[in-house]
């Protein structure tokens, strides 16, 4: 599995998640194999997920180039609930920073070998001293064999102990067989096939793994300068899980000689295959792994410490140990053991030094802020023992109220029945007195009857003699409105004449003024002929105005249908550009990125200096004419609508790439990868730094400095029509030059033949007898490869898969024709609006003619006609003068006979008003003796009134008197009643029984109470009030300001103690950094003088110091190296990106170089470290190393590698062993030394002198 970074972007992640893992009490192991190589490799890391948790816990990660070869990863982790794991990889700035991995496995368990996994090598020197160990003791020390070396075991520092490490196999192989495990792999890379691939999977047994193929190459895919294959590299082959019936088991033993006072060691560890099981021997004894890695304690040895022990996968390793990392490893592999022990112990004092610290202020700040809500609680519990004071008085107030209540009602109860047996008194005496009044009242009433009815016989008189009286009233009205009316007619008849006389006088005025006027009157019969000419002249003009109104509607109407036109022309090139935007909207949805720089390629092609070709899916068109259109349309100066400019400047960026027949385009797609189908064509390699540096996440090619593009084909045409074929790729399309020229140098289109089904029938025929490399029929594509080994013709066919991108076509000789025609209706829709603007300008002149025209022939006729309309009005006058002189009235008789009857009217008038004022003496004399009778009445009844309300008052009395006596038995008995209630409410509230007194401490406590109900319960009142301003107050108060009290107390206790504990572990901290700094600090200084001797023996600087932020910080203490190789550069520290891969070499070998004589451990392993260095640096290492661990009473010094400069310095302290592996190398029991010996010595002594 991997990542292919070409088509992800920088910064981009990929995941692989497990499936959910159930949850194992213990450690679990978790092995792999990865790749990481390439510049600008990215970073893979494995996470650990917990079920539940929203995060993941790190276990593993590796960023940037690790090594060209795979590499294993090994993790222990624990996880007691159901969890997954998860490989994350980031894709780096490089493209070609791919990241794979393979064969992962889950064991239970802790990972195998814990012990012998923490040396770290495997041992992968084991294997190969065992290869070669008795013949290595034969032969003798010093003495090495003449054969070309493989790999080299190299040992040193025989002084202080040595350490011997041999191995056995038990088991059998089969005949012709042999087992491809790692370390197989290894020797045979090591073999004279360097850095070759992996072995073939084909030669491995049967219980090995299933091989595992990185996925094809198509040549054809691989493109000059900035392309790169997407395909990771193989992976690695398995371990060997299980041998089956090759190994039984296998022994390994290690013996330190010469080391330790008590004598030798060794240590033994036989493996069983079959059960899976271990046994450990030291001496000879049977042990247990627990002692065997306590006896490895004891002697120093730190395998996992890079210090000492440092294998060829973990060099780039060391370069990548942090400064923190760097300092432990130091303090664990030279420095005294107490050393790391003091460290440790410092860190932990710093750690809990920090947490009591942390704890000392946490708790400070709580106990202040208990402290301060206390206090507010303080003031709350005051505020409840006061409200407590106010409700116990209310309680006494409510106590002692309905005993105040009863003794009010009680005397009020008293004071009604007094009042009630008085009123009883006063009733009796109010009846008594009303009898005498109800006999007088009587009486008064027979009188008045008497009096009512004179009253009414008086009234019916006075009504008759009235009645006479009006109707007398009203004749006189009559004839006093009849001499009105007679006044009133002799008055209009007066104004009618007065008015008749003024209109004569009118009329006479308006007939002498017409005569007049009529006299001065010309004569107008000479105006007809002006009037008849004006008339032709009206006609002539209106004619030729309806000519051009005509005119107008006919241009109208011809710019309306250019209109039409126009749009439909318009409408017809937009689906053209449609179809064209069909394949940028295709390249929009699958490469935004691509889509975007093509757009801004449009905006920026002044930033090129040479030409560059769009991307080939977008250029591919329908019609061969489109380079002439792309580069042949004109900008005219003419007023061109959007859609025209947009059309002009779309074409000027169009590529040139047209298909000749959409048919083919499956040919096209097919052959041309998609990539190259995206990519920009650049002729110019600085054009394409300008898109590096615009970091346009684009595909790009250069195409070739010499033109491909005329290049012919190896065979003509002529010779393959007979097999079917019709065409080369080259000649289904054109293409600007470097685009066709790259086409023909990458894909070779001008070698690959196109057929139809009849290439296809005899396709075998065709393979055999022309030899072409590709083939296309109809529908298949044909891939043709000559066997390198054995020259056989090995050919795979596919089926061509539908085109996508060049199957949109557009009519680009119809597109010009229809912009040619939308040229041509803008000009003639131009010409129609100036004839238009010419028809208006000529109609606006004959309509200004028309109007004075008009207006003279108006003047003329009104002229004509005035003197007939002055005669017809002076006749109408005098007709009406004269029907107004006959119309005549005389006054003076209409005056007289109205005098005569206004006359006659009043004599009648007199006489009726002599009748009517003797009936008004008659009704008056009624009146007053109705007045006299209707006075006695009034006293009458004004007595009886009199007597009648003294009765009702005295009756009135009576009833209130008796009803306030019915009111004050009614309150007895409620009062009654209610002092019973208020009594037994009184004992209730007191709880008193029937025949219980008050209580002396309730008599005591009333006598300070107040002793009305208004004052009580004004009090109440008060005291409610005051005891409702206590809000937000409860029982729970008080407990919780006592319980918190007593935790301020606890707190203040504790935190001293905290103090004094953090003032211990200040001290300690003090005592035991003083015992590990300045021992550290002196060793450091001799690290760093060793060192700095070393980089100046190479004229090169280096420098080790001890480095920290903050002196408090013990867990950030590190290691600081840093180098310079150059005088021109300044110190840098050493770290994986700055410095290249030898100097890291360089680097790290020297300062375990400077930590050779300070070392403690029995002996120490170096694995190809000299793989990246130069030959200089690479020999003078290899001095220091020699010189420096041949010294007496340095540790045993062991250095493998692959190769060996010539004529190196060599010390009689060293051994050499030379290992030898490969497929034709003699089986162990076949070795036979002295033969060997002999044969060379034979070949030596019969060479020719």
């Amino acid at each position: 599995m991997y990542i292919e970074a070409s088509h992800m972007v920088y910064g981009q992640k990929a995941h692989l998640l497990s499936s959910p893992l159930r949850g194992v009490i213990g450690k679990q192991c978790l092995t792999f194999f990865y790749h990481m190589y390439g510049a600008g490799t990215g970073l893979l890391s494995v996470y650990l997920k917990k079920e539940g948790d929203n995060e993941e816990s790190l276990l593993w990660r590796r960023r940037g180039e690790q090594s060209i070869s795979w590499l294993r990863g090994l993790i222990e982790y624990g996880c007691e609930i159901q969890c997954r794991i998860i490989f994350e990889a980031i894709r780096g700035v490089s493209i070609r920073s791919d990241i794979a991995i393979d064969d992962i496995k889950f064991q239970a368990g802790p990972c195998a070998g814990c012990l012998w996994h923490s040396f770290k090598l495997h041992f992968t020197w084991m294997k190969i001293c065992k290869a070669a160990g008795d013949a290595a003791r034969r032969e003798g020390r010093g003495r090495r064999p003449l054969t070309p070396p493989g790999w080299h075991c190299a040992g040193a520092g025989r002084a202080r102990g040595w350490c011997r490490v041999s191995g056995s196999s038990r088991g059998s192989r089969a005949p012709g067989r042999r087992a491809a495990g790692r370390w197989e792999r290894k020797l045979l890379r090591s073999g004279g096939e360097a850095r070759m691939a992996t072995p073939s999977r084909k030669t491995a047994t049967p219980s090995s793994l299933p091989a595992k193929r990185a996925p094809p190459r198509d040549p054809s895919s691989e493109v000059p300068s900035k392309r790169k294959s997407s395909a990771p590299p193989a992976p690695p082959p398995a371990p060997l899980q299980s041998s089956g019936p090759f190994v039984e088991g296998s022994i390994v033993r290690i013996a330190m000689e010469n080391f330790l006072t008590s004598g030798n060691l060794v240590i033994t560890r036989e493996i069983d295959v079959s059960k899976n099981q271990s046994f450990w021997f030291i001496n000879k004894k049977s042990t247990t792994q627990k002692i065997v890695e306590e006896q490895v304690a004891a002697l120093n040895i730190q395998v996992g410490n890079l210090c000492q022990f440092l294998p060829q996968d973990k060099v780039g390793e060391f370069a990548k140990l942090s400064k923190i990392e760097l300092l432990e490893a130091t303090e664990k592999s030279i420095g005294p053991p107490e050393m790391h022990k003091y460290h440790c112990e410092l860190k932990n004092f710093r750690e809990k030094e920090k947490q009591l610290e942390t704890s000392c202020k946490e708790k400070t700040e709580y106990l202040e802020k208990m402290i301060q809500r206390n206090e507010r609680y303080k003031q709350d519990v005051e505020r409840f023992y006061e409200r407590k004071r106010h409700l116990d008085l209310i309680e006494m107030l409510e106590a002692k109220r309905p005993w105040v209540e009863y003794e009010n009602v009680r005397q009020e109860y008293e004071e009604v029945k007094l009042a009630r047996d008085q009123v009883k008194e006063e009733v009796r005496k109010l009846k008594e007195g009303q009898i005498p009044m109800t006999r007088r009242i009587e009486e008064i009433e027979r009188q008045r009857h008497n009096l009512e009815a004179r009253i009414k016989e008086k009234a019916t008189d006075i009504k008759e003699t009235s009645q006479k009286c009006k109707q007398k009233q009203d004749v006189i009205e009559r004839k006093d409105k009849h001499i009105e009316e007679l006044q009133q007619a002799l008055t209009v008849k007066q104004n009618e004449e007065h008015d008749r006389q003024k209109r004569i006088s009118n009329t006479r005025k308006m007939i002498e003024d017409l005569q007049n006027e009529l006299k001065t009157t010309e004569n107008c019969e000479n105006l007809q002929p002006q009037i008849d000419a004006i008339t032709n002249d009206l006609r002539r003009v209106q004619d030729e105005k309806a000519l051009c109104e005509g005119e107008i509607i006919d241009k109208r109407r011809e710019r309306e249908t250019l209109e039409k036109e126009k749009k439909s022309v318009g409408d017809h090139i937009v689906r053209f550009d449609n179809l064209m935007n069909q394949k940028e909207d295709k390249l929009r949805q699958r490469y935004r990125d691509t889509y975007d720089a093509v757009l801004w390629l449009r905006n920026n092609r002044d930033k090129f200096k040479q030409r560059v070709c769009e991307p080939i899916m977008l250029t591919i068109s329908g019609n061969k004419t489109m380079n002439a259109i792309n580069y042949a349309l004109p900008l005219e100066k003419v007023n061109h609508s959007p859609l025209e400019m947009h059309k002009l400047v779309r074409n000027k960026n169009e590529p040139d790439i047209n298909m000749k027949d959409n048919k083919n385009a499956k040919y096209i797609e097919n052959h041309i990868s998609s990539n190259d189908l995206r990519a920009f064509v650049f002729e110019s390699q600085e054009d394409m730094e300008v898109r590096d540096n615009k970091k346009l996440r684009v595909n790009a090619v250069i195409a070739p400095k010499n033109s491909y593009a005329d290049k012919a084909p190896s065979r003509s045409l002529n010779e393959l029509k007979q097999y079917g074929f019709f065409s080369y790729l080259r000649e289904l399309f054109d293409a600007p030059d470097p685009v066709m020229s790259y086409l023909c140098c990458q894909y070779h289109i001008h070698e690959v033949p196109v057929g139809t089904e009849r290439t296809r029938e005899r396709i075998e025929r065709v393979i055999q007898e022309t030899r072409l490399k590709q083939i296309y029929t109809a529908e298949e594509k044909y891939v043709v490869k000559t066997s390198f080994y054995s020259n056989k013709v090995i050919s795979s066919n596919t089926s061509l898969k539908v085109a996508q991108f060049l199957t949109v076509t557009v009519d680009l000789e119809q597109r010009r024709h229809l912009e040619e025609q939308l040229k041509e209706i803008n000009r003639k829709l131009q010409a129609v609006e100036s004839a238009l603007i010419d028809l208006r300008e000529t109609n606006k002149h004959l309509e200004h003619k028309d109007n004075e025209l008009r207006q003279k022939k108006k003047e003329l006729l009104e002229r004509k006609t005035k003197k007939r309309q002055l005669e017809q009005k002076i006749s109408s006058k005098l007709g009406s003068l004269k029907l107004m002189e006959q119309d005549t009235c005389n006054l003076e008789e209409e005056e007289r006979k109205a005098s005569t009857k206004i006359k006659e009217i009043n004599v009648q008038k007199a006489k009726l008003v002599t009748e009517l004022t003797n009936l008004v003496k008659i009704c008056t004399s009624l009146h007053i003796q109705k007045v006299d009778l209707i006075l006695q009445n009034t006293t009458v009844i004004s007595e009886k009134n009199k007597l009648e309300s003294d009765y009702m008052a005295a009756s009135s009395q009576l009833r209130i008197t008796e009803q306030h006596f019915i009111e004050l038995d009614e309150s007895r008995q409620r009062l009654l009643q209610k002092c019973k209630e208020l009594m037994k409410r009184a004992r209730q509230v007191c709880n008193l029984g029937a025949e219980q007194t008050v209580p002396q401490e309730y008599q005591t406590a009333f006598q300070d109470l107040p002793n009305t109900l208004d004052e009580i319960d004004a009090l109440l009142t008060e005291e409610r009030s005051r005891a409702s301003c206590f809000t937000g107050l409860n029982p729970t108060v008080v407990e919780e300001y006592t319980k918190r009290e007593e935790e301020i107390e606890q707190l203040t206790e504790e935190l001293k103690i905290k103090k004094v504990e953090l003032d211990k572990y200040r001290e300690n901290i003090s005592q035991v950094k003083e015992r590990w700094l300045n021992p550290l600090k002196e060793l450091v200084e001799k690290i760093n003088e060793k060192f700095s001797n070393f980089f100046s023996s190479m004229q090169c600087a280096g420098e080790v110091d001890l480095h920290t932020e903050n002196e408090e910080d013990y867990d950030k203490y590190g290691i600081r190296i840093r180098v310079k190789f150059r005088s021109s550069t300044q110190l840098h520290e050493l770290t994986p990106h700055h410095q290249s891969g030898g100097e890291r070499s360089v680097s790290t070998m020297l300062y375990l170089m400077a930590l050779q004589e300070l070392n403690r451990c029995p002996f120490r392993v170096v694995d190809e470290i000299n793989q990246g260095m130069d030959p200089i640096n690479e020999r003078r290492v290899f001095e220091m190393v020699v010189n420096t661990a041949c010294k007496e009473n340095t540790s045993q010094y062991f250095f493998i590698t692959p190769k060996l400069l010539q004529n190196l310095p060599y010390s009689d302290k060293m051994t050499v062993l030379f290992v030898y592996n490969g497929p034709h190398m003699l089986e162990p029991n076949r070795w036979n030394l002295k033969a060997f010996q002999r044969r060379r010595r034979r070949i030596t002594f019969t060479q020719p002198s």
